[in-house]
């Protein structure tokens, strides 16, 4: 596919049939764009030992749901940013909203470059299905680097670890929603290392990913007529075929998701 499809954007559009399918996708929906579920946040706080007194980074927090949930559950105050000015936006009208504004902000900022914070500012950093879609990865690791304190912990996921044998046409419509970064098992280590941080974790999160996808793509067919007078049959379809492009590769083991813990 030479075009990309607007997943992200047609998964938060005011239709009201995409709250219908995020619930049978998600079940406890908590604002995520992406694979993660609930529990697995829950794991990540857990993992990177987020309290009260943690400052956390939430690189590519979208939205803000994800960084919500952690403040609120965790304590930790939290800081998001995001390229895109609309997600920035939604996110500290609902940081408000939830009387969070204390404890998380969000900045509109490029994660791919340097960031805009004072070296040693975060004792916590979380990317979650972001790294995926950054190429210059070794320089955003230094700069994950540069701005958290001794001892701090990082983590972030990551969807496109190649793990079999995938075509040129499952590669297309797997990144047909936006600019994507394939690699091999043991990259993302390395660079970690490369970077200075010790790799404390890495576990495999695909079963989950299959499942989602799976989910994703079957909640969107039982509102096919609704969806496409909405979003057009051409995303439509664009759309359906990444996500059965996801839940294939993920079942299959070919595309895999790992989490990655690390410690400065």
């Amino acid at each position: 596919m030479s075009e990309h499809v607007p997943l992200y954007s047609s998964a938060y559009a005011g239709y009201e049939v995409r709250g219908e399918v995020r619930a049978l996708t998600y079940g406890d929906d908590v604002g995520q764009s992406g694979w993660v579920t609930a529990d697995e946040l829950e794991r990540f706080a857990e993992w990177l030992q987020l309290g009260p007194d943690s400052r956390l980074l939430d690189v590519g927090c979208g939205s803000g749901g994800p960084a919500l949930r952690l403040a609120e559950r965790a304590g930790a105050r939290v800081t998001g940013i995001d390229l895109v000015e609309d997600g920035i936006a939604t996110a500290s009208r609902l940081a408000d909203e939830r009387g969070l504004a204390d404890r998380a902000r969000f900045v509109r900022a490029d994660a791919g470059g340097p960031l805009p914070f004072a070296d040693e500012t975060y004792d916590a950093v979380v990317s979650i299905d972001v790294m995926c879609h950054l190429p210059d990865r070794l320089e955003i690791l230094r700069e994950w680097y540069r701005v958290t304190a001794p001892g701090a912990r990082i983590l972030f996921t990551d969807p496109t670890i190649v793990t079999g044998l995938v075509t040129d046409s499952e590669l297309a419509d797997r990144s047909a929603v936006g600019i994507y970064v394939f690699s091999v098992e043991s990259v993302n280590e390395k660079l970690l290392a490369q970077a200075g941080f010790e790799v404390e974790r890495r576990e495999d999160l695909t079963e989950s990913m299959a499942a989602m996808a799976g989910r994703w793509h079957d909640a969107r067919d039982r509102f096919h007529d609704g969806l496409v007078a909405d979003e057009g049959a051409a995303t439509f379809d664009g759309i359906q075929r990444f996500l059965a492009a996801c839940h294939l590769l993920a079942q299959e083991r070919r595309l895999s998701r790992y989490a990655y813990l690390a410690r400065r």
